[in-house]
């Protein structure tokens, strides 16, 4: 008897084995997994122009530098929205000491000696029920 059981088991559990696998493939993400986000997005707009003014914050260039392309956006839904990013984050012809607050006005520096350009990868975490961002990765590279 205890025979006949095993074989019954190990197929029903090769069959369930099977179904994951393949049922894992053909659905798509699995909940709570980064998936990736259109360039559109509009969470996804906010959290890079924040990222692009905590760089004028922390950056000790005369000019502004705001964000010319994004590389790659994946958002994650973990008690709350995590936004993972890597985009380019280029110099700007505004001036820091002009306060210009609105960096959609500045134009990215013509190509030359004052052209430059950083690749930069963040991570923000946003629980719009308590009002918080948190920055847990930022950095950036030339």
């Amino acid at each position: 008897m205890m025979g006949v059981k095993r074989p019954l088991l190990v197929s029903l559990l090769g069959v369930l084995v099977t179904v994951t696998v393949a049922g894992g493939r053909r659905g798509g993400s699995m909940p709570g997994a980064p998936s990736n986000i259109s360039r559109d997005d509009r969470g996804l707009q906010r959290v890079v122009l924040s990222a692009a003014y905590s760089f004028n914050n922390q950056s000790n260039d005369a000019f502004l530098f705001k964000p010319s392309f994004i590389i790659r956006a994946q958002r994650q839904v973990v008690n709350g929205v995590r936004y993972i990013v890597d985009l380019e984050i280029s110099r700007t012809v505004c001036r820091k000491r002009d306060n210009n607050d609105d960096l959609s006005h500045c134009d990215l520096q013509p190509k030359g000696r004052l052209q430059q350009m950083f690749q930069c990868h963040f991570e923000v975490w946003l629980i719009p029920w308590q009002n918080q961002t948190n920055t847990q990765v930022f950095f950036c590279k030339p």
